[in-house]
């Protein structure tokens, strides 16, 4: 993986939270993601430039499951509505993703995506969306959200396997929510606050351990050499060190891993 192009593209897209950016050509490329804290929708234009990105905290879906369709619907028709005010445009096809291992709720996902007005043109797995950005030949892509761990095995540029096991940034805070006494809200918080990144780590470490355990379930260690992480609770500082130590194989992170599938979602819309 070309790390400085990854992070530059993703700097581009955290950008377009903020400054709506002029497309190359007529028609627009955008990626739903459902997560388990968060709704995000990015537009790309037809090079897969950012143009714009909307995103929402959350708590519609469980374990990529979604659980408050009323809900999880209201929250994609106002980002949706808020990027076309945005674009002064009616944004018309999306792509959507599932964790590797919950296909099977993928029409409910679909749901949401046509109860909003958008044509679902491709539904992939979030892993695979991920190494859209990546673009890596060989190695394991590992995205690790609020409800799963999920990740891809690639070989050749192909994905040759998915796997995704329910454990993720949420269980993070449940326990940071349990060691300090605090609501679930104010544990979140904490998670999300860089300064208070060193001080989490060994509280949450056992749980890190645990995602590491599920990522040494599905490998072969004989044949992979690099762990490439995405996922927004891979911001988490040192993440990635406990992984690679875990696991004993380089495991690496763009600077902003957050936005990295549902950018990739989008870069699989078919228009």
């Amino acid at each position: 993986m070309e790390l400085k192009r990854v992070e530059s593209y993703m700097e581009k897209i955290e950008e377009s939270e903020k400054t709506t950016f002029t497309p190359v050509g007529e028609k627009l490329k955008v990626g739903l993601d459902l997560g388990t804290a968060y709704i995000v929708i990015v537009v790309l234009d037809e090079e897969n430039n950012p143009i714009a990105c909307e995103k929402q905290a959350a708590s519609v879906l469980r374990d990529g499951v979604v659980i408050d369709y009323t809900g999880a619907s209201r929250i994609v028709k106002e980002l949706k509505e808020k990027l076309e005010n945005r674009l002064g445009r009616e944004l018309l096809e999306c792509a959507i993703a599932m964790p590797a291992g919950t296909e099977g709720s993928a029409r409910t996902h679909q749901y949401v995506a046509e109860g909003a007005g958008f044509e679902v043109t491709n539904i992939l797995d979030e892993p695979t969306a991920a190494n859209s950005i990546y673009q890596i030949e060989n190695g394991v892509v590992v995205d690790i959200g609020g409800g799963t761990t999920g990740l891809a095995i690639i070989k050749n540029g192909e994905v040759v396997k998915t796997e995704d096991q329910p454990t993720g940034g949420t269980h993070l805070s449940l326990v940071l929510a349990g060691n300090y006494k605090i609501p679930f809200s104010d544990a979140e918080a904490i998670k999300q606050d860089y300064s208070r990144h060193r001080d989490i780590l060994p509280v949450v470490k056992a749980v890190i351990e645990k995602m590491a355990s599920i990522i040494n379930r599905y490998i072969d260690k004989d044949s992979t050499d690099t762990i490439y992480l995405c996922g927004g609770t891979c911001c988490l500082t040192g993440i990635e060190k406990i992984i690679e130590s875990e696991t004993g194989i380089r495991t690496i992170k763009p600077q902003n891993p957050f936005l990295v599938t549902p950018a990739g979602i989008a870069m699989n819309c078919i228009i």
